[in-house]
């Protein structure tokens, strides 16, 4: 490896799930301490992103703090509420203004969150921003209230970095921010350095993009600033265990990263709603460690002179190679992981 890699993990992967079915749950309600507790089993997981206002209880900052120590973890991001049901209608782009004025508020004290815990980043899932009917919404007014919105708090608060998690649908049957164009056009609208995009993996696969070539758009512009990895079945955003479903395009993901030089942490954003969350997460980890074993040793060179003639055949060879090898090597090591 070229440096010593981080991983991480959204705390909500240790959460429990409802859905529309199971609507007692799967599994019995946890605190965010609980939570944190659970994430501090993980092998090689370093840091995990908050969601703010912390669920499952009244728990101070102290007490966060506190379960972090023990855990040994950092905080890579906090992210903060804004999609739950009072903001129904959208959180940048609500028709109440004061609604959309509670949105900011809490945006701007998940940033004083992240101050106080050593954060990179403020993450933005505005998941209710969109619209789901014809006619419903002005487009021009819902998308200059998107991009005002994510502005405003960037322009107030400079020292932090604010990441645009952009998805194409869901719960709004059409997000505001839904693709990584789309997203990009907007940061360049807003033009303020301290904004970017956070690339979550199975979003790309679910919007019918490449996430490798959606990677190297963000950081062409210079906006990639984070990364959330899963996987899905490109039909819905079903954040699997990532490599499960398309561990060669996970593979070219992480290959278009390490040839960009891009450094960051290499986060988990799954929702193992019947798997031992612990076990998920280790499966996760195992993976992508298994992926950055391949990188060290495939033959960039011969994929750059296959690449260069479009040669796909040649190009699959060495990446298969490079990537099962790594994945026989890890079995022979830890033949029941």
């Amino acid at each position: 490896m070229q440096h010593e890699q981080r991983f991480g993990a959204g705390i909500w992967h240790f959460a429990t799930y409802v859905d529309r079915y199971a609507t007692d749950g799967y599994g019995d309600p946890r605190t965010i301490l609980d939570a944190i507790d659970l994430a501090g089993r993980v092998r090689d997981l370093s840091v995990v992103d908050l969601n703010y206002p912390y669920f499952g209880g009244d728990f101070s900052h102290d007490q966060i703090e506190g379960a972090l120590r023990r855990n040994g973890l950092g905080v890579i991001g906090i992210t903060p509420e804004i999609y739950t049901r009072v903001f129904a209608k959208g959180s940048f782009t609500n028709p109440d203004p004061g609604l959309r004025r509670l949105a900011h508020e809490l945006v701007t004290d998940s940033a004083g969150v992240a101050r106080r815990l050593g954060a990179e980043y403020v993450k933005l899932w505005p998941g209710q921003d969109g619209w789901d009917y014809p006619f419903q919404v002005d487009h021009g007014a819902l998308w200059t209230a998107s991009i005002e919105g994510v502005g405003r708090l960037a322009s107030e608060n400079p020292d932090l970095r604010f990441v645009i998690e952009y998805k194409p649908r869901e719960p709004r049957v059409h997000m505001s921010y839904h693709s990584v164009s789309r997203t990009l056009l907007g940061i360049e609208r807003i033009g303020l350095p301290n904004v970017g995009v956070l690339l979550d993996f199975g979003h790309a696969l679910f919007g019918g993009e490449s996430p490798a070539d959606s990677a190297q758009l963000a950081i062409d512009h210079g906006r990639l600033f984070g990364i959330d990895v899963n996987d899905n079945l490109r039909g819905w955003d079903d954040d699997m265990i990532a490599g499960s479903i398309h561990p060669i395009e996970l593979f070219e993901f992480f290959y278009t990263l390490r040839k960009n030089d891009w450094r960051g942490v290499w986060q988990l954003d799954q929702f193992p709603f019947r798997e031992d969350s612990v076990d998920a997460a280790d499966a996760a980890i195992d993976f992508l460690k298994q992926i950055s074993r391949a990188l060290d040793t495939l033959d960039v060179d011969a994929l750059s002179a296959a690449q260069a003639k479009h040669d796909s055949v040649a190009a699959l060879r060495l990446a298969s190679s490079a990537l099962y090898t790594a994945h026989a090597a890890a079995c022979d090591r830890h033949p029941n992981p």
